[in-house]
């Protein structure tokens, strides 16, 4: 293990795998769970259903009602729940969900079979409603609805939409899981972001069985932070681009719920690992010196030498001239811009720099120095945790913040929100 975090993190992180003493299912129990009770709903024991919640109470007016299907276990485990769509742009999330609940993964004999299930399932597609009906990743009345959380009963309409998700559906569960994208103008390498000091939040970030996972609290108003001060694991996953269909990174992200499930003993099978595992605490952004045209050389993914070209930048007023962009260390690109209008200062490359553990991570890279993360084609042949080489990766975050070099987040209504100053997770 290459242990470049700083000690004190360090040492947080070490703490949480000592105390890892998380809910996990009973498969070989033949103990019968209780019924599980959802907005006023009841669902038996080897029982699926969808269950219609609105994220408004009223009597006039549009209530916004999603759809929320619980899958409940025959056998008792814990209870957890998945999200898409918090931004309502963010579309891997409503495909990678769909998907599960098609026929190819629930029904008899196959893998969320409600017969043999150990624990309870709660899947919401599409959370943010009105946003994906807007194509936007705003409520109606302009806010984030991720920065609202724990949100109140008697706040703005994102806020009580906030509360309603929070009391409702977070709480109560053991575990949740919520897919997410890039916001626009970039697009992510699929990622994982958690709190490595929080036990149940590490447990189902290593659980998933990738490649990359971003050390980090939730930030401010996220339901990620709030889940985790009332001792709930929470871990965002980040694939691809907003309002795009990527293929590969919903691929990713059925990999890894399956894989989280597996590894909390609510499925049968043993859980796939990567060969090796970057844990990050911070990065290094790469800025363009010139505005003009952005064109990306290196994709997200990505792995760089110190001085490589990662982009060039042409100005139309000006024909001819042209400015490289270099990368300012040897490191992963795990997220790169897709909007191609830039100004000097404006953020190109998201890299995670690497000094050691070097051989283990060109062991993952194809013969284009990219990395294919697991669950893209096929599953890594199984290993046990301690044959997983663990890269960590040191620095901060800016502002605290995974995203932070992206954006100033602002208050504003979608209209007047540029997408570098969106924020991207969670």
């Amino acid at each position: 293990m290459s242990n470049q975090l700083p000690r004190r993190r360090r040492a947080k992180v070490e703490k949480a795998l000592e105390e890892m003493e998380n809910p996990l299912g009973a498969l070989k129990s033949n103990k019968k769970p209780k019924t599980h009770r959802f907005a006023r709903t009841r669902t038996k024991a080897a029982e699926m259903r969808t269950i219609r919640f609105p994220l408004l109470e009223t009597s006039m007016g549009d209530p916004w009602p999603i759809r929320v299907t619980v899958i409940h276990g025959a056998k008792p485990g814990p209870v957890l729940t998945l999200l898409g769509a918090v931004h309502g742009d963010e579309l891997v999330g409503p495909m990678a969900l769909t998907h599960l609940l098609g026929s190819s993964f629930c029904g008899p004999d196959k893998p969320l079979d409600p017969n043999s299930l150990a624990g309870t399932i709660r899947v919401v597609p599409v959370v943010n409603l009105p946003g994906y009906r807007m194509r936007s990743r705003y409520f109606p009345d302009g806010r984030d609805l991720n920065r609202e959380s724990p949100g109140t009963e008697t706040g703005n309409t994102t806020s009580r939409v906030a509360n309603r998700i929070f009391q409702n559906i977070i709480l109560g569960s053991d575990y949740v899981i919520d897919l997410h994208t890039a916001a626009r103008g970039r697009t992510n390498l699929p990622q994982i972001r958690a709190d490595l000091a929080d036990a149940p939040s590490n447990a189902i970030a290593r659980g998933f069985g990738i490649e990359v996972i971003l050390d980090s609290l939730g930030p401010r108003g996220s339901f990620r932070r709030s889940a985790n001060e009332m001792g709930i694991g929470y871990a965002t996953y980040e694939g691809g681009g907003a309002n795009t269909s990527d293929a590969g990174a919903v691929q990713v992200a059925l990999y890894g719920i399956l894989n989280v499930m597996r590894s909390l003993s609510m499925i049968s099978g043993k859980p796939s690992r990567p060969s090796a595992r970057l844990l990050a605490h911070g990065s290094t952004w790469i800025r363009a010196d010139q505005g003009g045209l952005l064109d990306m050389r290196a994709p997200a993914g990505r792995f760089v030498e110190e001085g490589e070209v990662v982009a060039t930048i042409t100005d139309p007023e000006r024909p001819g001239a042209t400015a490289n962009v270099l990368s300012p260390s040897r490191g992963l690109l795990i997220c790169t811009a897709t909007n191609p209008y830039v100004n000097s200062g404006a953020p190109v490359g998201h890299l995670l720099p690497i000094h050691r553990g070097i051989r283990a991570v060109e062991s993952m890279l194809d013969s284009n120095r990219q990395l294919v993360p697991s669950g893209t084609d096929g599953e890594p042949p199984w290993r046990e945790e301690t044959e997983v080489d663990e890269i960590q990766v040191e620095g901060e975050w800016v502002a605290g913040n995974v995203d932070g070099g992206w954006h100033i987040e602002l208050n504003s209504p979608p209209s007047t929100v540029s997408a570098e100053e969106e924020a991207a997770e969670s």
